[in-house]
């Protein structure tokens, strides 16, 4: 027989039990939740009447984080990481028993900020024409979970009457972590910089307020910029294809040649510095950048346009990289192989000229009929792996849906003969060139899904730019007759990287069925 006072315990630890496991539940079920979980985009708008002159706007903001406001260490081992187990000590500045740092984000976590070598931007362009307002907002930020451009566009002014914004990340991989991936030696939640993260997205605000405040008349000139891919970028998977193309558009005040914005769209990761840099910079990017506002210096120099550039990310999956990429000088002697600065101006010099020279050549052309038309779509892509405990834990990109899929979103818009895709994350980019195999050894025995390439086949501007990382960053969006993660292997005995940093196989069918299906009716509401 059992004792009163058993009795009385053992319903107690049931109870207790029972009690832990409810709070369990609810703690996940908050979790999976997410913010705004009602959170819908799902429009064309086409505005009213005929196209008048386009009307443009820029602004900037800087976000480059103040390193006197964090802790500094004892590098002993000189490697640029923090290693308390092996006598590494830090100054704690506010006093609150923890190492501080400005954790940079790529590569590998443990690569805390010594110093800044060139400023972060928020950088953000403005349109407005036949009663529509548009702004795009291009991020030195290695990605941006989806809710926090949310948080943006609902802090945004309504009475500017802003019909979409646009934001795109660089993934650059030498700015801080804004993802939870890359925070401390060991990546901890309560690592990462929350207040920073608060800082980049009022500056995504008040860039776009600004913008769309001094919005004056401009005329709009485009190129598409063919290149070959030596010297600047290289495919570090199989099967090698490239972006080869480099969007730019150059706009100045109306009837004049004084500039007010260069924006170009190419892809390639910014990580020229590599894993061991402890310097906070846009990377090339800075020296593109720079090189178009105010020029390249001889020899085979260029003269800049002054005004603001604007660099959005293009599809950097696959990987398109310059770390392996021998860069050479414009001086044509000297040439780049390790990972530099000089390597990184040598690359965004390049580019600068390469943009600079076809901006005010032949074949260039004008916008004559800018009008603007603006396609959202809110879609739901399945995850499989790792990446959906993750999620459903909160711990990356919170909030998960029926059946394991995350919440996203693309755009399609159009200034006049621009047409504009955006991808939310690291396309692969034979999904809109070309190029998807089905190879021997793959783990679906199936031939390619992401027919027809978007770009190639169904985007139907003069000029097209596709823009990745585009209001979220999903990961690699890899084709699924590619996808290679069991033996036996497709391309190499030991297979590729790429599979782990993706959310999945059924990732890039869906953004490709979403993106063909938004372009459509894109199309369809153009008559074209």
């Amino acid at each position: 027989m059992f004792s009163e006072d058993s009795f009385i315990r053992r319903h107690k630890i049931l109870t207790g039990l029972i009690l832990i496991v409810v709070l369990l539940v609810v703690f996940l079920g908050y979790r999976m939740k997410g913010p705004y979980r009602s959170y819908r985009v799902d429009y064309v708008k086409t505005g009213e009447g005929e196209p008048a002159t386009l009307e443009v706007a820029v602004a900037m903001r800087d976000i480059t984080p103040d390193l006197e406001l964090y802790d500094t260490y004892n590098d002993s081992n000189d490697n640029n990481r923090y290693e308390p187990d092996k006598g590494e000590t830090y100054t704690d500045r506010n006093g609150n028993g923890k190492f501080d740092a400005v954790w940079i984000a790529g590569f590998n976590s443990n690569r805390p900020a010594k110093m800044v070598h060139d400023p972060l931007w928020v950088r953000a362009i403005a349109f407005r024409n036949n009663g529509l307002t548009l702004a795009m907002v291009t991020i030195d930020s290695i990605g941006i979970f989806h809710q926090k451009f949310i948080d943006v566009r609902k802090s945004i002014d309504p009475s500017l009457k802003i019909d979409h914004v646009m934001f795109s990340s660089l993934h650059d991989h030498e700015a801080p972590d804004t993802m939870g991936i890359w925070s401390g030696p060991i990546p901890w939640p309560w690592n990462y910089d929350h207040a920073y993260m608060q800082t980049v997205q009022k500056a995504c605000k008040d860039a776009v307020e600004e913008a769309v405040k001094n919005l004056q008349p401009a005329d709009m000139y485009c190129v598409p910029i063919e290149i070959t891919p030596e010297g600047l970028v290289d495919d570090s998977r199989q099967p090698i294809v490239y972006d080869k193309t480099i969007c730019a558009a150059r706009f100045t005040k109306a009837g004049t040649d004084q500039t007010i914005a260069t924006m170009v769209n190419w892809g390639n990761h910014p990580e020229t510095l590599g894993g061991s840099n402890p310097s906070i910079t846009s990377d090339f990017s800075n020296y593109w950048r720079k090189g178009i506002e105010t020029g390249v210096r001889d020899p085979n120099g260029a003269q800049g346009f002054g005004g603001m550039a604007l660099y959005f990310q293009g599809m950097v999956g696959g990987l398109m990289t310059e770390l392996h990429t021998t860069v050479p000088h414009r001086n044509g002697v000297d040439k780049f192989e390790e990972a530099s600065f000089e390597k990184a101006e040598a690359l965004g010099d390049n580019l600068a000229v390469l943009t600079i020279n076809a901006l005010r050549g032949p074949g260039a052309w004008k916008n004559e009929k800018p009008r603007l038309t603006i396609a959202a779509k809110t879609i739901y892509v399945p995850l499989s792996g790792m990446f959906k405990y993750a999620m459903a834990l909160g711990l990356i990109h919170p909030g998960i849906y029926w059946g394991f899929k995350a919440r996203t979103e693309i755009n399609a818009i159009r200034i006049g003969d621009v047409e504009i895709l955006t991808i939310p994350g690291e396309l692969y980019p034979e999904i809109c060139e070309g190029g998807v195999e089905a190879p021997e050894g793959q783990d679906f025995k199936i031939p390619p899904v992401e027919v027809p390439p978007l770009r190639k086949e169904v985007m139907k501007g003069k000029m097209n730019m596709v823009i990745g990382l585009a209001n979220d960053e999903i990961g690699y969006i890899v084709p699924k007759s590619q996808w290679d993660k069991e033996p036996p292997r497709a391309y190499k005995p030991n297979g590729q990287y790429g599979e782990e940093n993706s959310g999945g196989p059924e990732v890039a069918p869906t953004i490709h069925r979403e993106g063909l299906a938004l372009l459509n009716r894109l199309h369809e509401a153009l008559g074209i």
